[in-house]
């Protein structure tokens, strides 16, 4: 019988009859700014299972191993357990969100190249930027090995989703990844892949199709969730 493993903000893991299989729930709750401001989005749970649910599929097809098994419901996703690295790996296409304040770039500028940020997947210490020596010889999360593996997969991921979301008519602005071993000590991508956890803007207008809609109070973040899953959906591979 399945019993509740972890609840985090946006998803419920379950086990299963099988222990290296999870079951994750998708929940209709959004946080933004490390849980200071909360609220719902409307259907968003099974928005973010299918939209997860086609690009994992994706990324498996051109070679990136990932956690995702099936589709086992409107919110609900089969998965690999995996030993989760902690960190977040963020590939930025375009500035925007914590870069643009940082840097003073404006908004919007096109980077020349994809860039590749680490942040110390900490509640407490409010997911700080971390840069290769604090990751390699202060917190020794992984080797220069593995973090080598990390950039090339998020670098493919990237190739891979950008050039689908542009058939979609969508720029991925950014977005984060987290990964984590499997029972053989394989490298997979976890998490999702959703408007949680990409920028994701209209070609034609720039219009917001993410969570930013939520945390900058832009409205009609429900009809832009919704929009998301009917353009990824209405794509083939």
């Amino acid at each position: 019988m399945a019993e509740k493993l972890y609840e985090g903000k946006a998803k419920i893991l379950y086990t299963t009859s099988d222990p290296a299989i999870l079951l994750a729930e998708f929940k209709d709750d959004a946080t933004a700014f490390n849980a200071q401001k909360k609220g719902s989005i409307a259907h968003k749970g099974r928005v973010n299972a299918t939209v997860s649910a086609k690009l994992f599929t994706l990324l498996e097809r051109s070679g990136v191993p990932t956690h995702f098994i099936e589709q086992a419901g409107e919110n609900l996703l089969r998965l690999r357990r995996l030993q989760m690295i902690p960190l977040e790996v963020v590939v930025r296409n375009i500035v925007a969100g914590s870069l643009a304040k940082r840097t003073g770039l404006e908004t919007g500028t096109v980077l020349g190249e994809a860039l590749i940020e680490f942040y110390y997947k900490s509640d407490d210490l409010g997911d700080p930027l971390l840069n290769d020596d604090h990751i390699l010889k202060v917190l020794t999360l992984v080797d220069a090995i593995q973090l080598a593996q990390l950039r090339h997969s998020a670098l493919k991921v990237n190739d891979i989703l950008g050039a689908f979301y542009l058939r979609c008519g969508i720029r991925l602005v950014d977005f984060k990844l987290e990964y984590g071993y499997d029972n053989a000590g394989q490298l997979q991508l976890g998490d999702e892949l959703s408007p949680d956890n990409c920028r994701l803007w209209t070609l034609d207008e720039d219009r917001v199709l993410d969570k930013d809609r939520f945390r900058f109070d832009l409205g009609d973040v429900d009809a832009a969730y919704q929009e998301v899953l009917e353009r990824v959906g209405a794509t083939s591979f």
